[in-house]
């Protein structure tokens, strides 16, 4: 019996010894060689989110113009949730196209101030990817401010010339007259010049020809943001809303000793005055077209040596070199005969009111026969003195 189960025992432990053989024998043979490194399964690895986002000015941006068009742009997927805001964390606005793709800056940004990117964006492999960056604006060493001579919703002569003037001088003129546009009803020919600086640069916009009466006009200066050279930049956008009244030129003949004031074609005013008497160029009343600029009904007028702070009554302004059309008693004698005065228009107490309440800011003054001429060194508006192919040369552009 004991031998039996020995032999019973032994023939057990080779079915197994077989067995684990076999075993390790499909091993092998399924994975090839041990000794090749092929007999393991890679670990897996995940794909990257598809979504690519992309922001213009780029991340870390620098002296960035505040009015530069700012947009976050994604492919591959779209925005959720996006957002800049300053460093106070306000939210600057904007909109985001209709497909989403596009978040676009709608209004100007400040200076010197730094702006950050938030949200998300989802790609079409449904992952999120996390919006950041940010970018900082420019510092100007200098901010320039501009004026204007006329007003909102003002109505003008249809001699006025448009005017901007700047509190410092422009370095890059060019980039300045860019960034302005005049619109006008009717259509009407003109151009943009630059004149000589006078404590600032300035530009002025005429009419090939006189204004036609009844003519609307926009004026969009978009200064802020336009690098003027030099360190200095627009201090802030100016719009202005007009339009011309009637067509009344004053025709002033010296030769005559009289004056006409002609409205839409019709002589409303003929009277007798006194032009400069011409003994020395100082006073000599000025050949060209003078534009009505001030009003004032009292006036102390100074013309060393002849007088000094004179009250004169019903003081209107043609020209910055002194000429006014005025009241003057002490002339009324002569007014119509002979020329005395030191430059200016004389004309009666009555009828200098009567013109002074007429006259509107831009009417032509015409004045002719005199032996000189309205120039530059009669003030700041001299615009009809320079032929109108001068005058386009005068244009940075």
């Amino acid at each position: 019996m004991q031998k039996q189960g020995f032999k019973t025992i032994l023939l057990m432990m080779t079915a197994v010894i077989a067995l684990v053989a076999l075993v390790a024998g499909c091993t092998i043979g399924g994975g090839g060689d041990s000794s090749s490194g092929g007999g393991g399964t890679a670990p897996t690895t995940e794909a990257a989110p598809v979504a690519k986002v992309t922001s213009s000015p780029a991340d870390g941006a620098v002296d960035v113009s505040p009015t530069a068009q700012v947009t976050l742009t994604v492919a591959d997927g779209t925005l959720e949730n996006v957002a800049l805001t300053n460093a106070d964390g306000t939210l600057v606005t904007g909109a985001l196209n209709p497909a989403g793709t596009v978040f676009t800056v709608g209004e100007p940004l400040g200076y010197g101030a730094t702006y950050t990117w938030s949200g998300t964006a989802l790609g079409t492999d449904k992952k999120q990817v996390p919006v950041t960056g940010s970018f900082t604006t420019v510092t100007p060493a200098s901010r320039t401010s501009v004026n204007t001579n006329i007003g909102d919703g003002q109505v003008v002569g249809v001699a006025a010339p448009i005017i901007l003037k700047f509190d410092d001088a422009i370095v890059d003129k060019a980039a300045v007259e860019k960034a302005l546009t005049v619109t006008t009803n009717p259509p009407t020919a003109g151009a943009w010049a630059w004149l000589p600086d006078d404590g600032g640069s300035r530009i002025h916009w005429r009419p090939q020809n006189y204004w036609v009466p009844g003519t609307t006009v926009k004026v969009d200066a978009k200064l802020y943001g336009v690098n003027y050279g030099g360190g200095q930049y627009g201090d802030s956008d100016v719009t202005i809303d007009f339009s011309i009244g009637a067509a009344q030129i004053v025709k002033a003949d010296a030769t005559s000793h009289r004056m006409q004031v002609v409205r839409d074609g019709q002589t409303v005013m003929d009277i007798p005055v006194s032009y400069g008497e011409g003994n020395e160029d100082r006073n000599v009343t000025r050949s060209g077209i003078h534009v009505v600029s001030e009003k004032y009904e009292d006036f102390m007028m100074s013309n060393p040596p002849y007088y000094t702070n004179v009250r004169e009554r019903w003081a209107t302004r043609i020209s910055n070199n002194g000429e006014f059309i005025h009241a003057n008693p002490a002339t009324t004698g002569v007014q119509g005969s002979s020329n005395v005065t030191n430059g200016c228009i004389n004309l009666s107490t009555e009828d200098a009111q009567t013109y002074f309440q007429m006259a509107v800011y831009g009417d032509p003054v015409e004045v002719t026969g005199t032996r000189i001429d309205l120039s530059a060194a009669d003030g700041d508006i001299y615009d009809w003195a320079i032929d109108w192919a001068t005058w386009q040369t005068m244009s940075a552009l």
